[in-house]
């Protein structure tokens, strides 16, 4: 392998992303990223103000991206978005499903323990991270089965490799994602192309507007009991910060991982890694 083959192993230049999630901290940071990398991006979120906002950003810094109001719950939202994607960049090659997120009311606590937290509430975080994944892989991956050529990166948690105390429904919607990415995996490879990808990243604990104020302080920034204790379990002693994402992603949605499919990657700082003692 030459030295220009070496530097061609991780080159996006080109590509056309569709991002769901994609004005969250961590997935508008990735956005950001790719879109310096020459990827031209399709930045998808439910708030189309915020969705704007990103693309924009994306544009002002010498990319390509427009932003699009999608509700991954819709599917003639989703498809709606898939439309005006082709419209726009005639494309499609990669799908990154960042949507997702946790419910207070699907959290046992003191003041709701496991017994009384309301079906509905754990129907809401489903619905978010699995059908929420699940119908933008139907939609968009119609479109990169029938180019025979793409890829589809999903995004897990390490609470589903080991369920976290507390976040029961969001631990096991997690762990469906996991599972939902390998047989999407196979399925792709056994019947359209084996061209065709499907990966997750589980990442570790990132502070974001959801967690923020459970591990660490409101008022003073100090980190709370929780928080203490997830950074006594992790190895490198810290939260992870969206950064810490991008050269995973950029490795699984290049030429250098084309042997990596159905596999959930920990980004999370040994925290798997340690039993405790």
């Amino acid at each position: 392998m030459t030295k220009d083959d070496l530097r061609s192993l991780f080159a996006l230049d080109g590509k056309v992303a569709v991002i769901t999630g994609a004005a969250g901290i961590l997935y508008s940071a990735i956005s950001k990223a790719l879109g310096h990398l020459g990827v031209r991006l399709a930045i998808l979120d439910v708030r189309d103000d915020a969705a704007t906002a990103v693309a924009a950003e994306v544009t002002n810094a010498g990319g390509q991206a427009i932003g699009l109001a999608c509700d991954v719950l819709k599917r003639e939202s989703i498809e709606a978005a898939r439309d005006a994607v082709l419209a726009r960049f005639g494309q499609i090659d990669i799908l990154i499903n960042g949507a997702g997120g946790n419910n207070p009311k699907a959290t046992a606590t003191d003041k709701m323990p496991f017994f009384d937290i309301p079906p509905d509430a754990m129907r809401w975080v489903f619905e978010l991270n699995c059908i929420g994944t699940f119908l933008p892989c139907q939609v968009f991956g119609k479109y990169l089965a029938e180019r025979k050529l793409g890829i589809i990166l999903n995004t897990s948690s390490m609470c589903a490799f080991t369920p976290l105390t507390k976040v029961v429904a969001y631990s096991a919607a997690k762990a469906a994602v996991s599972n939902f990415t390998q047989w999407l995996a196979v399925y792709m490879s056994q019947n359209y192309s084996p061209n065709i990808r499907v990966n997750a990243i589980a990442p570790g604990f990132f502070l974001t507007d959801q967690n923020r104020f459970l591990l660490t302080d409101e008022k003073t920034g100090d980190l709370t009991p929780r928080g203490k204790s997830i950074i006594d379990h992790t190895p490198m002693g810290r939260f992870g910060v969206p950064d810490d994402l991008i050269g995973t992603i950029v490795w699984l949605l290049s030429p250098a991982a084309a042997f990596v499919h159905g596999v959930v990657v920990p980004i999370d700082g040994g925290f798997s890694a340690f039993s405790g003692v």
